[in-house]
């Protein structure tokens, strides 16, 4: 009986261990579209920076990527930055491919 709970919460470990690597490489995959799109924004610096947190503080609003996307195509359009929903999803795409990776190799 003992082996059971041990394979029980050896489970529960590692989808708890997934979960925290999930919520990290989300907020880390937003930071970087918030550097990515403060860029396209002509944000420089502590702007850029600012701006990215404002990103990352984005994703509070609702479950899922619909907060970022919205907030990033919301400041695209207000500043005329030409780029499309899917060249936004895309990058979002590979932004969070590079930071699973990034916090594989830290």
């Amino acid at each position: 009986m003992s082996t059971m709970k041990d394979r029980e919460e050896g489970f529960e470990r590692k989808f708890a261990f997934d979960e925290e690597l999930k919520f990290k490489a989300i907020a880390r995959r937003n930071k970087l579209l918030g550097l990515w799109a403060a860029e396209k924004l002509g944000k420089s610096g502590a702007d850029a920076d600012a701006y990215a947190k404002e990103v990352v503080v984005a994703d509070i609003e609702e479950a899922g990527d619909h907060d970022v996307f919205r907030k990033v195509r919301k400041d695209f359009d207000a500043a005329g930055v030409e780029q499309s929903d899917h060249q936004i999803r895309r990058t979002m795409e590979e932004l969070l491919a590079e930071a699973i990776e990034q916090i594989r190799n830290s």
